[in-house]
């Protein structure tokens, strides 16, 4: 078996491509936002990637079906008020080693140049360590360009935040999109305690990007969960389990993007 696997449906071709990336991490932030994007414009799945550096197990269904953990790609053209190709990457898992990660992000970005891929959206959670009421949207770029765009649209950039650099996929993409790939990027990430996955944060970030896509979406599915999370998240404020409310807000053990 070959260390990373591309299982293609079809290959599109895509112009002036936009891949959006959304895998597991802190708050399942991005994956949320993507698999939610995906459903609403109701995307085409393409590829599905496998690779030795995922951890060597299957997934099991509600009817007891098995499937190797994997990531996936999707493709929809024609999107928003530029009528934009797009490219979305969700999955089951990141890479599980440091060698992993840039083996798997580097092999995704050479075939999304090669379908016409030529920027780059990450979604990820920002641990905050505490309970989020509202939770803002923080954001990097790989030039001041994109900073301005996503500035106006209310993304917010400061030195301070992320002070311990994007973790993963979400950071990959950028530094090697735009070293390697001459690709330009953005990554979105929504506050987020950290402690429990988080609709809430998914759906700020989603916003954020179809807003600069000019796309327009339901968001039924996301508030119905987001309102469970808070009345657990509530539940837990209550009790103070663990002295969750004594952490030290953005401490450095918790202050983790992905």
């Amino acid at each position: 078996m070959d260390d990373i696997i591309i299982d293609f449906i079809e290959k599109p071709e895509l112009e002036d491509g936009l891949l959006i990336e959304g895998l597991p991490g802190v708050g399942n932030v991005g994956k949320i936002a993507v698999e939610h994007l995906i459903e609403e414009i109701d995307a085409d799945k393409c590829a599905d990637i496998y690779s030795l550096y995922f951890p060597p197990q299957v997934l099991v269904d509600e009817e007891g079906l098995s499937e190797l953990v994997n990531n996936r790609l999707y493709f929809k053209k024609n999107v928003g008020k530029d009528d934009t190709d797009i490219l979305l990457l969700t999955g089951d898992y990141q890479g599980m080693t440091p060698q992993g990660q840039y083996q798997i992000t580097d092999k995704i970005l050479s075939e999304a140049e090669e379908m016409g891929v030529e920027k780059v959206f990450s979604l990820g959670g920002y641990s905050k360590g505490e309970m989020i009421d509202i939770p803002e949207v923080l954001g990097a770029a790989t030039d001041t360009k994109n900073v301005e765009e996503m500035k106006e649209l209310g993304v917010k950039f400061s030195e301070e935040h992320p002070s311990s650099g994007i973790v993963g996929a979400s950071g990959l993409l950028l530094g090697l999109g735009d070293k390697l790939y001459g690709m330009s990027g953005v990554c979105l990430m929504g506050e987020t305690s950290g402690y429990f996955v988080d609709p809430a944060a998914a759906r700020a970030v989603l916003k954020k990007l179809v807003a600069y896509i000019g796309l327009e979406i339901t968001y039924d599915k996301l508030n119905e969960k987001a309102e469970e999370v808070e009345e657990l998240t509530n539940k837990v404020k209550d009790m103070d389990i663990g002295g969750l409310q004594q952490q030290e807000p953005g401490s450095e053990d918790l202050n983790y993007i992905g």
